[in-house]
């Protein structure tokens, strides 16, 4: 069972990005899946979820307003667009799913069960 992250790089400020993620051994289905980052020297910090329908999301106010979780259960990934990227959203980005839930989990890292291998985002000038 593994999820994987991926569509990281360098984005220069105002820049886009889109990232995915997927999975092997099971599917992404119904479950919760949320978005995490990790900035150098800070904690692991949760941005954003979608719960197994897609109906409902939840954002961080960091991010709200320029990343939007989506998901496709016939390409059974998980996106998050990121828009007008700021130098402060440079971190490593790990998609992490929630097996216990169907609506919005909570962002703390102890209610999600897997976890992707995690991907670079560096907005720079």
């Amino acid at each position: 069972v593994q999820l994987q992250a991926f569509g990281g790089g360098l984005v220069q400020p105002g820049g886009s990005l889109r990232l995915s993620c997927t999975s092997s051994g099971f599917t992404l289905g119904d479950y919760a899946i949320g978005w995490f980052r990790q900035a150098p020297g800070k904690k692991r910090e949760g941005i954003s979820c979608i719960s197994g329908n897609g109906g409902d999301t939840y954002y961080v106010d960091s991010v709200k307003g320029r990343f939007t979780i989506s998901r496709d259960s016939a390409k059974n990934t998980v996106y998050l667009q990121m828009n007008s990227l700021k130098l402060e959203d440079t971190a490593v980005y790990y998609c992490a799913a929630n097996l216990m839930r169907v609506g919005v989990a909570p962002m703390v890292e102890y209610e999600y069960d897997y976890w992707g291998q995690g991907t670079q985002v560096t907005v720079s000038s």
